[in-house]
C-alpha cells in the first residue's frame, strides 16, 4: 500500500479535505492519511510514498525529519532541501535572469548585529552603505520587506529617506530588502502546482481579507498567457511543486512580486470555494501521480533547472 502523508499545522479545512478528496480518487494500492511521528531514527525508511510538506517551516523537528525521510525515498512536496536554501532576494535575481520582470531590490544588513556577532564580524561590509546609490536604484516610494519573510509579516511601506531610516531602526536583526514599489492596475494570485497547473485568481490586496478573492477584474487573453509563462518559468527553475506567485500588472506588464510561498494559504474561509475545490483536487491528482511513481531506495524529490543544470555541468566536466 502506497502511503500519502499531509503534515499540517493550525490549518484545518485542506488537510481533511485533501486526505477525503485522494481516498476518493486513489484507487487499490494508495491512501491518504495524516503523517503521525513516534519516532526518529537517522537513515531508517519512512512508510509514506508522498509528504505533503505544510508545516516544516515552522518546526525545525519536521524540517530534520522530513529530509530523513526524503533520503530513503519519500517525494516530499516541496523539496526540504531546496525550501531549507531558498529566500527571496535569491529568487528575484534567478527571475531576471530568465526574463520575468521583477520589481528593483535591494539587499539590506540587519540594523542590530545578529547573535553571537560583533563589529569584527562585519569587517567586509562597508559602512556607511551607499545609500543614495540604493535610493537612487529603488526610487520611493519603495517597500522594505524581510530576504526570507512572507504572510505580509514586517512589511513596510517607505516614502523617502527619512522614512526609511525611521522605520529600519525598527527591524533589528532581521535582514531586509528595499524594493521599488509596483503601482499596479490589476493584481493575482496565483497557484502553480506540478510545475505545469496553473490556476490564476484576481486578488485585491487593497482590499480587507475577506474581500479580496474578490476583484472586479480579469486578465486578457495575452495578459493571461504572460502570466501563465512566468508562472510556469519561475516554479520549473526553483522546482516546487506547490506555491503561489504574486503578479502585479503595470502598463500590461506582470511584475513577479512574491513567489516564494512554498506552503501557501489554501485555506477555504480565505480562498473562497471555487479557488478551494481547484486546489484540493489538483493536488490530490497530483499527490497520486507522484505515488505512482515513487520508488523506495532513490531520490524521489523535484529539484528545479537551476540546480539540476548545474549538476549536469558539474558531472560532464573532463577530469585534467
Amino acid at each position: 500500500m502506497k502511503k500519502i502523508g499531509i503534515l499540517f499545522g493550525q490549518e484545518n479545512s485542506f488537510p481533511q479535505a485533501f486526505t477525503d478528496r485522494v481516498n476518493h480518487l486513489c484507487g487499490p494500492g494508495v491512501c491518504a492519511e495524516f503523517v503521525m511521528i513516534d519516532q526518529a531514527l537517522q537513515g531508517q525508511p519512512g512508510e509514506y510514498a508522498v509528504i505533503v510538506d505544510r508545516i516544516s517551516h515552522d518546526v525545525p523537528f519536521y524540517r530534520a525529519w522530513l529530509k530523513n525521510a526524503a533520503l530513503t525515498g519519500t517525494a516530499v512536496i516541496n523539496n526540504p532541501f531546496w525550501w531549507s536554501a531558498d529566500e527571496k532576494f535569491f529568487n528575484n535575481a534567478l527571475a531576471l535572469s530568465l526574463d520575468v520582470p521583477v520589481p528593483k531590490t535591494a539587499l539590506l544588513p540587519s540594523f542590530e548585529l545578529p547573535p553571537d556577532t560583533s563589529g569584527r564580524s562585519f569587517r567586509n561590509l562597508r559602512y556607511p552603505m551607499n545609500w543614495d546609490a540604493i535610493f537612487e536604484f529603488t526610487g520611493f516610494p519603495a517597500y522594505m520587506k524581510p530576504y526570507a519573510g512572507g504572510g505580509w509579516k514586517d512589511v513596510y511601506r517607505v516614502t523617502d529617506k527619512e522614512d526609511f531610516f525611521a522605520k529600519h531602526a525598527q527591524t533589528g536583526r532581521e535582514t531586509m530588502m528595499l524594493q521599488e514599489e509596483i503601482v499596479f492596475d490589476e493584481y493575482y494570485r496565483c497557484y502553480c502546482i506540478g510545475g505545469q497547473h496553473v490556476h490564476i485568481m484576481p486578488y485585491e490586496p487593497r482590499n480587507p481579507p475577506a474581500e479580496r478573492y474578490n476583484a472586479g477584474f480579469r486578465p486578457s487573453p495575452a495578459l493571461l498567457a504572460a502570466m501563465e509563462h512566468s508562472i510556469l518559468t519561475l516554479n520549473r527553475a526553483l522546482g516546487y511543486d506547490f506555491n503561489t506567485v504574486e503578479l502585479a500588472v503595470r502598463n500590461g506588464t506582470p511584475y513577479a512580486i512574491d513567489f516564494c510561498n512554498p506552503a501557501p494559504d489554501a485555506d477555504a474561509a480565505s480562498v473562497g470555494q471555487e479557488n478551494f475545490e481547484w486546489v484540493v483536487d489538483t493536488m490530490a491528482r497530483y499527490a497520486i501521480e507522484r505515488a505512482h511513481t515513487q520508488r523506495f531506495g532513490r531520490d524521489n524529490l523535484t529539484w528545479g533547472t537551476f540546480v539540476s543544470k548545474g549538476a549536469r555541468k558539474r558531472a560532464v566536466r573532463p577530469r585534467k
